[in-house]
């Protein structure tokens, strides 16, 4: 019995030590599929600085022409369900002055990126560009930056109620959220913020697509009106089937009155 239980550990131990090397084994490939990672990460960051660069003049060329545009760029961030979110009343109205936006990724683009807004002469504020800026340290520790916003007197949006009662006909299924511009003093958290990111990833790549964005109330208002027509439609229908009952009632009564007559010249 003694050799048996011996025997079994022996083999406890031989089957410890070939998991124990095949993790250490597992380890090593493991480095080796990191060092591919880091790697590929270093040509993906050089392919992305060149194509950056080429993409320039292209995004010159559209800027140009955005700028032919009354209200586009307003008119893209009302479109575009995350940003609209985050639209109070008068902040739209502050972005119908805003005539440009501007992504720049820094050239090292693992250390952050740039967004510019560019108004013309408004009544909130007497900036005529504000920025915002995100970087990453060496540590990788995230953090951000931005324009003070002068604003003219009593015209401060983030110190306005959020209760602000919305235009009439306006049809806002939430309360009115606090100011787009708080975005500008909000550093609380550069790493994670939300709508730096949908400015950079999402709508810069192509605003087009966000600007063509049907209007939704307009389609409801359409949708509303078409179901008016239709009711009237279908009462002019009723009346017009009641006119005809009445006009087949009075043929008869004339066919009757017709035939009375008919009768009273067979007694003469």
């Amino acid at each position: 019995p003694d050799c048996k239980l011996c025997l079994k550990n022996y083999h406890l131990f031989l089957l410890e030590k070939e998991q124990q090397e095949a993790i250490e084994h597992i380890d090593e490939v493991q480095n080796e599929i990191d060092r591919l990672n880091e790697q590929a990460s270093e040509e993906i960051l050089k392919v992305e600085q060149k194509y950056n660069k080429l993409r320039q003049p292209f995004f010159q060329k559209r800027s140009e022409l955005i700028a032919k545009i009354p209200n586009f760029w307003v008119t893209t961030f009302v479109n575009h369900p995350q940003v609209s979110a985050l639209l109070g009343e008068e902040d739209e109205e502050a972005l119908h002055y805003l005539t440009r936006v501007e992504v720049t990724e820094f050239e090292d683009i693992k250390s952050g990126y740039r967004i510019d807004f560019y108004f013309d002469e408004n009544p909130y504020f007497e900036n005529k560009i504000l920025s915002k800026e995100f970087h990453l340290n060496e540590s990788g520790d995230p953090s951000s930056k931005s324009t003070e916003i002068k604003w003219k007197a009593g015209k401060d949006l983030t110190k306005r109620s959020s209760q602000t009662q919305n235009k009439a006909g306006r049809k806002r299924q939430h309360e009115e959220p606090e100011s787009f511009f708080t975005w500008f003093t909000d550093h609380s958290d550069a790493g994670a913020d939300e709508l730096g990111e949908v400015i950079k990833d999402d709508i810069w790549p192509n605003p087009l697509q966000y600007y063509l964005v049907p209007d939704m109330d307009d389609e409801e208002g359409e949708g509303e009106d078409d179901e008016d027509d239709d009711e009237e439609e279908e009462g002019l229908e009723d009346i017009d089937e009641e006119g005809d009952e009445d006009d087949g009632e009075e043929d008869e009564e004339d066919d009757d009155g017709e035939e009375g007559e008919d009768d009273d010249g067979e007694d003469d």
